[in-house]
């Protein structure tokens, strides 16, 4: 819900798009429909005639073409249809409307024949015999073919609110800024009126070398829209906006966009999930070029349509390409998407990508109403082969930033664009800044951050989170809490957090302090971080009950199934110090002095000599840590209090081990604790993806119950990933185990599929869960009386357990997508089921925004 949140804010504040004004020349738009039925043509190539240079026309039949050269004519084909020249003014812009008449001679492997079409087939298909040419020369049309390549990059990002109403611009707030709205074709994406809130420039030389193999990206010169960081990341938006708007390779087998992966239509096995149509042969330049047409066997599938230009000189090369979504593609929240690239011959005679420019518009709705619209824009220049640099050049993290990327100004970026901006696009870093001082939109940003992030802003202290302030639960009741933090108005080093909190039941006050300095003069949620904490914190905590992104007394988390009344009250004295670096390596050490007492139902009894009960009210425990962790390549948004990692298919190592000391600040045992866990995303094309976790640890030394693992269970409502969903909390404690957790989710595989189903685009998830464990004998209290003894219920019976009797196993079946966010699982429990009071089966949800 958190990360849901979160996006929705990005999105509201930020997203949209800007559309690139191109340097003056010749501009022709209009629309290409049946002469006969009068829609558009979805697909249609108009070009500036004797050229390669134009585009594909969208779903509706709209183009726009632009050119700095002295053209005479445009040529419009389409499969089916009679090709069309017309007749263009040259430096002029000029709109030009074209009606195609069909043309009842075959093409290819398609007839145009009182309506109806030959059955499609790959066998004998000319069109499907190019592609899979294409396939066989991939690898020596990619960059990985050379020994070494550099290149210098520009790229830009730019988002806007898009299809504005007229009555949304004459809104009070905008009345002194009608400046930043930027006009343009009513047909172009994002609609006529757009409101450009975001931009990013970055320039940047790029190195390739093969063996070792090393990419490094030195960014030189970088420029950015920057909000009021008490309420937008700016860090994070740049990191979840560029793994949406991600470098497209249509060469590589599948490729990733808005956090999905779409097979690309060259992918190895291209001809079994797309249909290939050979459209034109444009002869007029050199090399030849095949026009290839291609469209998804099934519309709703993540797969592309649109066009590639295939060289006819021996190398099968793309030398551009236009790609684009079907109208009900499963994609949530996207209105229109295209993609076009360009390639440029190298010394060698192959090609490498010079151009690219991905444009999406978003929307709630996806036929009407305001949007959202991004734009991303890359152009390489002085691309060269072959020529080794020092060792110097490669060594070294893999993306380095100059260190006065960020200080270069106007005149800089004027002479290093490879464009010009228009006067609108030049003045968003100010207009933006402008917009900022307007009270109305400060009011707007304060209520929504209130709203989306659960915080009030006072200047140098906020109070929150609100979902935090009223919960209950069986030991406390009523639990009222209010708590805040200090922000980077009070000090970028210092900082404070702190809450009170009170519960009617047990009429008990609880707390927390907490203050950290920040090592690097930088925010201390800003990467990479570098701090150190003391805090202390007097409250209560359900032993077992583990959560990501959720703060313990989430009012939603009120809501549990079965008994939940045996729970600690905790004194926690922490000492922490935190080191990132840029390679996403860090490692923490820790000192905590905890103390734990019994709370609510839950009692600490052991067996005196003579047989009689002992309660015991306490357990102190010293302990030191050190944990590291490696999440190579690691994009993640940060919030207001949690780092969101956005999935990627890079793995995540993480290793924590613990040293507990017998009599150092009155610690009462001595103990090691080493627990590992590796987590990767598989991405399996067509079949989806699957997130895989492992984890293992083990316990050396005579401790209590409450020191051993006591394994993560879950008693809410709501599906969790990390935890297991139907284990009761302090159901089962090891002192060595391991687990592994697998869920896959098909992406509407299946449900695509199925005629009736696929119109709701939902997706198919599975979910299985494993845990193995043991409580070595000199940890069992059946065999040492003096340790505490398993805890049980008001009947007397045991709710505690080792795993003893093998594996504990749950899994589950689940439907994804469900208006957009939401995701519902069947879950069903296949061990321990004679263990009292646990369910054998449950529904689970989980809120999920993703496209």
């Amino acid at each position: 819900m958190k990360l849901l949140t979160k996006i929705i804010f990005s999105l509201l504040i930020l997203t949209g798009t800007y559309h690139s004004l191109y340097a003056q020349g010749t501009t022709v738009r209009g629309t290409v429909t049946d002469a006969k039925t009068k829609e558009g043509l979805p697909f249609v190539t108009v070009t500036f005639a004797g050229s390669s240079q134009g585009a594909a026309t969208d779903n509706n039949g709209r183009y726009t073409i632009k050119s700095n050269d002295q053209f005479q004519q445009i040529k419009v084909t389409y499969v089916g249809y009679k090709t069309v020249l017309r007749t263009i003014e040259a430096g002029k812009e000029q709109v030009i409307n074209i009606a195609l008449t069909e043309d009842s001679r075959q093409l290819t492997d398609v007839v145009v024949k009182a309506g109806k079409k030959k059955k499609y087939t790959n066998k004998g298909n000319p069109a499907v015999e190019l592609i899979r040419q294409v396939i066989a020369h991939k690898e020596q049309n990619q960059v990985q073919n050379y020994n070494y390549a550099e290149y210098k990059q520009y790229e830009r990002m730019v988002f806007s609110l898009s299809n504005l109403s007229e009555k949304f611009t004459q809104k009070k707030i905008f009345k002194n800024y009608q400046f930043m709205f930027r006009q343009q074709d009513s047909t172009a994406i994002g609609g006529k009126t757009l409101l450009p809130l975001y931009m990013e420039e970055k320039l940047s030389q790029n190195y390739y070398r093969k063996v070792p193999f090393t990419q490094k990206q030195v960014i030189e010169a970088n420029k950015q829209v920057k909000y009021d960081e008490n309420f937008v990341d700016n860090q994070g938006l740049t990191t979840y906006f560029n793994r949406m708007y991600q470098d497209i390779n249509i060469y590589d087998n599948n490729v990733s966009l808005l956090s999905n992966q779409l097979l690309s239509p060259i992918a190895d096995h291209s001809p079994d999930f797309y249909k290939f149509f050979i459209t034109d042969t444009i002869k007029d330049v050199q090399p030849n070029l095949i026009e290839l047409s291609f469209t998804p066997r099934n519309t709703v599938t993540k797969l592309f349509e649109g066009k590639i230009y295939i060289t006819m000189d021996g190398n099968y090369a793309v030398q551009n390409a236009v790609l684009t979504v079907n109208k009900n593609i499963d994609l949530n929240f996207v209105r229109q998407m295209e993609a076009t690239l360009s390639f440029d011959k190298n010394n060698d005679g192959r090609y490498h990508l010079s151009k690219s420019n991905l444009k999406i518009e978003f929307g709630l709705n996806k036929n009407k109403g305001g949007g959202v619209f991004g734009e991303r824009l890359v152009t390489i220049k002085n691309f060269e082969i072959n020529n080794p640099r020092p060792k110097v050049i490669y060594d070294g993290p893999a993306q380095v930033i100059a260190a006065n990327a960020t200080d270069q100004n106007d005149e800089y970026w004027i002479n290093s664009r490879p464009d010009t901006l228009d006067a609108i696009a030049a003045s968003v870093y100010h207009n933006v800044d402008s917009l900022q001082t307007i009270p109305s939109f400060k009011r707007t940003m304060d209520i929504a951050t209130l709203v989306l992030a659960g915080y009030k802003n006072f200047g140098p202290f906020e109070m929150g989170p609100v979902n935090t302030f009223y919960s209950f639960n069986p030991v406390e009741g009523f639990r009222a809490r209010l708590g805040g933090r200090t922000t980077t108005a009070l000090s970028k080093r210092y900082y404070f957090e702190t809450y009170g909190a009170y519960g009617t039941r047990d009429q008990k006050f609880k707390y927390f302090l907490s203050s950290t300095y920040s090592l690097n003069n930088k925010s201390i949620y800003s990467f990479p971080q570098n701090y150190i904490r003391a805090s202390f914190q007097h409250d209560t905590k359900v032993p077992g009950q583990e959560l990501e992104f959720v703060q313990e007394s989430n009012f939603l988390l009120s809501f549990k199934r079965g008994a939940n009344d045996q729970w600690l009250y905790n004194d926690i004295f922490r000492l922490d110090y935190v080191k990132e670096y840029l390679n996403h390596f860090s490692y923490s050490i820790g000192f905590k002095k905890w103390n734990q007492s019994p709370a609510g139902a839950l009692e600490f009894q052991n067996l005196l000599p003579n047989g009689s009960l002992n309660n015991v009210n306490l357990i102190h425990t010293t302990e030191l840590s050190l944990g590291l962790r490696y999440a190579p390549k690691e994009k993640f948004y940060q919030g207001k209090l949690y780092r969101t990692p956005i999935p990627d298919k890079y793995p995540v190592y993480t290793l924590r081990y613990t040293q507990g000391f017998k009599g150092l600040v009155g610690g009462d045992y001595d103990y090691q604790n080493v627990v590992g866990n590796i987590s990767k995303r598989f991405y399996l094309s067509q079949l989806g993806f699957t997130d895989v976790s492992t984890e293992g640890g083990y316990l050396f030394g005579k401790v209590p119950f409450p020191l051993l693992d006591i394994h993560r269970a879950n008693q809410s409502y709501a599906f969790q990933f990390q935890s297991f969903n139907l284990m009761n909390f302090q159901e089962f404690v090891s002192d060595h185990y391991a687990s592994i957790t697998l869920d896959h989710n098909f992406n509407g595989f299946l449900f695509n599929r199925v005629p009736l189903l696929k119109k709701l685009k939902l997706r198919e998830v599975v979910n299985f869960k494993s845990l193995w464990g043991a409580v070595r004998s000199e940890n069992n209290p059946a065999n040492d009386p003096s340790l505490l003894r398993f805890p049980t219920n008001s009947s007397g019976q045991a709710t505690t357990f080792s795993l003893n009797k093998g594996a504990y196993m749950e899994g589950s079946v689940g439907v994804g997508n469900i208006f957009k966010v939401l995701r519902v699982d069947l879950v069903r429990r296949f061990s321990y089921l004679d263990n009292p009071n646990t369910p054998k089966m449950g529904i689970r949800t989980f809120v999920k925004f993703d496209f």
